[in-house]
């Protein structure tokens, strides 16, 4: 008896384990999503940031807005190229990407996909390892090397997160060396600077849950993801702490306070608090973040959230500190409805004909 109880802990304990690069690839799960995010300077001087996504799902598990795909996955991508000294910013929100059959089929991350405007023709978008921990990202406003300067971190230490039905995989690389290109208005802009990357699978759909999540990189090589997740009338936070040397620490008592700036959308009425302070007592940490700029504000169909870059500072263990991250922010009440959606989707499309016909 005690020996089948030993197995089962053993075999528990490998399955839940992220081993590399095998959970790298694909997984067959509720939801999943390969996650970029990066602040980058360019050769002009100025500050830009920018974020890519694609998302893997199971259709008869995730409501998708619009769309009832009658297949056993889909996958759709969102990305954003921000301007923070204009204070622009370009979305890009596809509602389906086709994968290439020889995706997730290689030793290392390979994933190559098709984003399709019916008037604009297609981009061929691609997340591929070119070696160990070093990728290209490609898509449709940018042309990116990223080469991982820390060892894979694994949130909650192991990876796997223990969250009722919410329980996921989750692991970051948090310190990515980044050059390439950005293109904006058609002009494509040398840039330098460091990335986030995040791999998340999970058994559950979230789509009625809602999360407020920061990725944190302080000028010193330290690195620090948080958030805290409600649902289903319960709230789960966690922080973790990757140091420059490699060691990292993880906590529970997470505190994050709103400062009372709201960016209002003018879209979706959705209100955003966009400055915070978080706290993480147990190392006396207090950072302040802000954000680089406010109109950050995906819409995919009726969902909506926002993403963005952030200016950092506060303190950590009584030394001051500043840097970089991202906010993302989840599950904000929204007014924009089908109407909204399929009335500026015929006006974006006549305008396009418009232009390609004149």
């Amino acid at each position: 008896m005690k020996e089948r109880q030993f197995l089962f802990l053993w075999y528990n304990i490998i399955m839940k384990s992220i081993i590399f690069p095998r959970d790298e690839q694909a997984h067959d799960k509720i939801i999943e999503w390969w996650y970029w995010n990066g602040h980058l300077k360019g050769e002009d001087g100025n500050q830009y940031a920018f974020m890519d996504c694609l998302f893997k799902v199971k259709p008869n598990k995730v409501k998708l807005p619009f769309f009832k795909v009658p297949l056993a996955k889909a996958y759709f991508s969102h990305s954003i190229v921000s301007d923070i000294k204009k204070q622009k910013f370009y979305p890009t929100v596809d509602y389906i990407s086709l994968v290439s059959g020889d995706s997730f089929k290689k030793p290392f991350l390979f994933i190559n996909y098709i984003d399709i405007d019916f008037l604009d023709g297609y981009t061929v978008s691609t997340m591929v390892e070119i070696a160990p921990f070093k990728y290209r990202l490609r898509a449709k406003n940018f042309d990116l090397i990223l080469e991982a300067k820390k060892d894979p971190f694994l949130e909650n230490g192991s990876g796997y997160l223990s969250m009722d039905s919410r329980s996921t995989y989750y692991y970051s690389l948090t310190n990515l060396k980044t050059s390439g290109v950005i293109r904006i208005d058609g002009k494509e802009i040398k840039v330098e600077g460091k990335s986030w990357m995040d791999h998340q699978w999970a058994d559950a759909p979230y789509s009625k849950d809602k999360w407020n999540w920061f990725s944190i990189q302080l000028d010193d090589n330290i690195e620090i993801v948080c958030f805290e997740l409600f649902t289903q009338n319960k709230r789960f936070a966690l922080a973790g702490v990757s140091y420059s040397n490699g060691k990292s620490e993880h906590f529970r008592a997470v505190n994050f306070l709103p400062q009372g700036k709201e960016w209002v959308s003018p879209k979706t009425r959705a209100r955003y608090p966009l400055s915070w302070l978080i706290e993480i007592p147990e190392k006396k940490i207090k950072l302040q973040v802000e954000p680089l700029i406010k109109n950050q504000e995906m819409v995919f169909g009726t969902l909506n959230y926002w993403e963005g870059p952030l200016a950092v500072r506060g303190s950590f263990s009584g030394r001051k500190v500043t840097g970089q991250g991202f906010l993302e922010l989840v599950g904000r009440p929204s007014q924009y409805k089908s109407y909204n959606f399929f009335k500026e989707s015929l006006e974006k499309t006549l305008k396009n004909l418009q232009k390609r016909f004149k």
